[in-house]
């Protein structure tokens, strides 16, 4: 019999098979409650999504209690409406994967006592996921020509950051923010301007809000400063958005801007999108050259994480890759954003190299994705 806790062993009926692998992946790191069953060619049999927009959006930000207590209610029902709509049972599955962190710690310990609860009670492979690597993974689900080791932007809500994928569990952080995430600029400015959230259909959220009226704004009015644009050799990968948030709140507040007229949000989002967009792109240009210092020849460069489905942003990213001689990547745009599919992805990607956890694992809220190597993982020999 197998020890309590101990890691999961590939049981012979997975040795004696050519099926695909079929993972259940859960995700609660923040606010949305997503499940998904993905399969190891990269097929999405089922998936569910259901958002807390509504409940946060009076608050003007997301309330950690208030999450934690829609993920409980949430989760048993994502779970089977992914399982539902992909036709299979739990006893069908061959992994639970879930995110493990970083993110709130009310929300994260929902998803992943319910992930330990079902692989337990299923003597089933469990994956505890980080959840960047899973948004630096998924590109890899739908495009072939995402091999490592490359290059990757991860802008989210909650975290931003250049890093060279050298495989799965490899990661060098070459650049993160030292105060707010693009996303949560993108948040906050949107607050500013008073703007309100567009629904979950499209996109969910401040930031989608800024992004659609600055389709309507002109730039060029409210010339913003690019942050960092002097930055110290010790600080030149890194990113900073609190300037430029802060650089918006003073012109609201010497009434430079007015947020009830139209046509002010509009120029102004537009001003901020197009700054934000040019700070990410002068940094994705130095991430290239540092790689190349590394001697890392970057196959291509992946944008993931929820402000990767802003158009502006990416066709600035674009330009960078371009210049490198490289093509980009990004999951399509419902896929950026947080989701089970990423999750279930990264379980069948570190299931395929071994690398599987005990039932005894606890979220983490904060973990470097550079720390995820040191973690002594037990690897298994891979027969998937």
């Amino acid at each position: 019999m197998r020890r309590a806790g101990a890691l999961w062993t590939p049981a012979r009926r997975h040795l004696s098979t050519l099926r695909e692998l079929r993972v259940l992946g859960i995700e609660t790191s923040c606010d949305d409650t997503a499940a998904a069953v993905v399969t190891s060619s990269g097929r999405i049999l089922g998936e569910a999504n259901l958002h807390q927009h509504a409940v946060h959006a009076p608050h003007g930000g997301i309330v950690p209690g208030l999450a934690a207590n829609h993920h409980l209610r949430n989760l048993p029902l994502a779970i089977r409406s992914a399982l539902d709509q992909s036709g299979l049972l739990l006893t069908d599955l061959d992994c639970i994967a879930v995110t493990r962190g970083p993110g709130l710690p009310a929300s994260l310990s929902v998803g992943v006592a319910g992930g330990k609860a079902l692989a337990a009670a299923h003597s089933m492979p469990l994956v505890g996921v980080h959840h960047m690597e899973a948004h630096a993974l998924m590109a890899r689900m739908s495009n072939a020509h995402v091999r490592f080791p490359f290059l990757c932007l991860l802008v989210s809500g909650g975290h931003t950051m250049s890093l060279v994928a050298h495989a799965v569990n490899e990661y060098s952080v070459l650049g993160s923010t030292l105060d707010d995430s693009v996303g949560e600029a993108f948040d906050k400015v949107a607050r500013e301007l008073q703007l309100p959230w567009v629904d979950a259909q499209d996109g969910g959220g401040a930031g989608p809000a800024l992004e659609r009226i600055a389709r309507q704004g002109d730039p060029s009015r409210f010339p913003l400063p690019v942050p960092m644009d002097k930055s110290a050799s010790a600080r030149l990968l890194d990113f900073s958005f609190s300037g430029l948030k802060a650089h918006v709140r003073r012109l609201r507040e010497t009434h430079a801007f007015d947020p009830c007229v139209a046509q002010d949000q509009a120029d102004m989002a537009a001003a901020f999108q197009h700054a934000a967009a040019r700070h990410l792109a002068k940094k994705t240009r130095l991430a290239f050259a540092r790689a190349g210092q590394m001697g890392v020849a970057p196959t291509c460069l992946v944008v993931s994480g929820g402000v990767a489905s802003n158009l502006a942003v990416r066709r600035a990213l674009e330009e960078v890759a371009r210049e490198n001689n490289v093509g980009m990547a990004c999951p399509e745009p419902r896929l950026c954003t947080d989701n089970g599919v990423m999750i279930a992805w990264a379980g069948v990607e570190r299931m395929r190299v071994g690398l599987l956890d005990p039932y005894t694992i606890d979220f983490i809220q904060r973990w470097p994705l550079d720390e995820l190597r040191r973690m002594g993982y037990e690897r298994r020999a891979s027969s998937f």
